[in-house]
């Protein structure tokens, strides 16, 4: 179809579709043999609408790669863990998710109110009291941003994306049953987490200034160290849980002096243009195709992969020869 924007592209997708769960992906994206798999596995609850992926950054080789890399596993990932159990998922990446074709029937498919079309769907699809859940074996392999104005484009269009879902759905908060639910547990962390908070992360660093030039050195150094060690536990903890090798974590220090003000920034951005009533429109961003499309992202081993290519053959009634392996749409 001519180009209409993304989510009217997702709609024909959905239209054209023609089985019960329908699994969505980014054109930058990747899919382990074993992700669509893993992704359809909690549909076996009848109660269950849409589950995230896990979604990981496949150029991690750079710096900036590496400080996306800590961020989705520290940030994204570990948030999406702690939401799965608190039962209130906000956003199911557009990289790697599932959805069940009556969840998205049900709520009038992907909307272009937002900038955020993945937010918002999933606010929509709790608020019509389904589950959503989080898978984290369905990785995905997304490309990142190499550059900062690439970076700071995707970010800004993120944060105030997701304002203007937490304003669109702001109503649930009032609810009753499972949209209420949402509005009074999931839309205050969200607010939180993603558009208070960061607001606040610069104080540590003007703390540590002032500190430095006018109060005692030593007293400052060791407070601000304390902030980073608590940072590194987290972060060495998110990276266990995904099973992801600590040596990334090198960075950690360098990210959190200059990749947060980076994102103060741009959230910053986003507050002004949401209180100034702008309008941000879709930014297209440059793509290298770093990722193998033959799906090997770099740091899989082709023999791992090729077991998980095993695995998914004989979930579906083969027994992992070549000669017997079945087509999986």
């Amino acid at each position: 179809q001519e180009n209409a924007g993304k989510p009217a592209a997702l709609n024909r997708g959905i239209a054209h579709a023609s089985h019960d769960i329908i699994v969505m992906m980014d054109g930058d994206t990747v899919f382990e043999a074993a992700t669509v798999r893993e992704l359809v596995q909690p549909f076996g609850d009848p109660r269950v609408g849409a589950v995230a992926g896990n979604a990981k950054v496949g150029n991690r080789d750079s710096l900036i790669g590496a400080w996306q890399h800590i961020e989705y596993v520290m940030g994204f990932n570990l948030d999406r863990r702690m939401y799965d159990m608190l039962r209130c998922m906000p956003t199911i990446p557009g990289a790697v998710g599932a959805f069940r074709r009556d969840a998205l029937t049900r709520v009038g498919g992907m909307s272009e109110d937002t900038l955020a079309e993945d937010t918002d769907i999933t606010m929509a699809i709790h608020r019509d009291g389904w589950h959503v859940v989080y898978a984290e074996k369905a990785r995905a392999w997304t490309e990142a941003p190499e550059s900062v104005a690439q970076l700071w484009s995707q970010r800004y269009r993120w944060s105030y994306g997701t304002m203007q879902a937490i304003w669109k759905h702001r109503h649930a908060f009032l609810e009753r049953g499972p949209s209420g639910r949402f509005g009074r547990v999931g839309l205050p962390l969200v607010s939180l987490f993603m558009v208070l908070a960061p607001l606040l992360a610069p104080l540590i660093d003007v703390f540590l200034l002032y500190g430095l030039v006018f109060g005692p050195t030593q007293k400052t150094l060791l407070a601000w160290l304390g902030v980073l060690a608590i940072q590194a536990v987290c972060a060495a903890y998110a990276f266990r849980l995904d099973k992801e090798p600590m040596t990334h974590l090198v960075s950690l220090p360098l990210q959190q002096i200059l990749y947060r003000q980076l994102m103060y920034v741009v959230l910053l951005q986003s507050w002004i243009t949401a209180l100034t009533g702008g309008r941000l429109r879709w930014q297209k961003l440059r793509r290298t195709g770093v990722l193998d499309a033959g799906g090997t992202p770099r740091g899989k081993d082709l023999a791992e992969l090729t077991g998980e290519v095993r695995l998914v053959d004989e979930a579906f009634g083969g027994n992992g020869n070549e000669s017997e392996r079945r087509p999986v749409a």
